[in-house]
């Protein structure tokens, strides 16, 4: 209960003071290439209940793509808006509307696709048991993930054997020590390690 309120008063605070900010970035993105100003995608969230998780566009529309991953900051499909914004992880702002409608929460393990799920179900089901979040433990260690796959024969491959699986043992650890002083301790890392 006092995580909810806690995300529920940070998020729509953090809306309304970035508010100018979202608009300006809506303009740019709108400017930098055709498509829309956001991004939508299915993840899994808590209890294994599908969500429609949203982000700022930083991809070129209707990208040909071979991959469910962003292979550095350098992927051709990457529009010139969408370098910065991944840079400074402003493509994740709109999350702020995941938090307020419940989805989310500010700490917990971020949300996978279901692909990627599904290759590990029974040991992601106590990842499930609570409320992905926009950054966590597993954020901060592979906050520059797409650049360590980029030099890979196969990315999917070492996501799906190397990268993934210490994720969910980083998520477990966090969901088995959850408390407001970590997940405070969390996001200050996370603003630190943006800049």
């Amino acid at each position: 209960m006092v995580k909810r309120c806690f995300d529920v008063f940070f998020s729509i605070t953090g809306l309304l003071i970035l508010f100018p900010l979202f608009i300006l970035l809506a303009i740019f993105i709108k400017l930098d290439s055709k498509g829309s100003v956001f991004f939508k995608q299915i993840r899994v969230g808590k209890n294994s209940k599908n969500f429609v998780l949203y982000k700022y566009r930083t991809m070129f529309t209707n990208s040909k793509t071979s991959s469910n991953l962003t292979l550095g900051n350098d992927d051709e499909r990457i529009t010139k808006m969408g370098f910065y914004l991944r840079k400074l992880k402003l493509d994740e702002l709109p999350q702020l509307v995941n938090i307020i409608k419940g989805d989310m929460s500010f700490v917990g393990p971020r949300p996978e696709i279901p692909y990627f799920v599904s290759k590990y179900k029974p040991e992601y089901l106590e990842v499930l048991n609570v409320k992905p979040g926009l950054t966590g433990l597993a954020s901060l260690k592979y906050k520059n993930e797409d650049e360590l796959l980029k030099n890979t024969q196969n990315p999917e491959n070492v996501y799906l054997n190397t990268i993934l699986p210490d994720k969910i043992k980083l998520n477990k650890t966090y969901i088995n020590s959850q408390s407001l002083a970590l997940d405070i301790k969390i996001i200050i890392k996370t603003i630190f390690s943006i800049f």
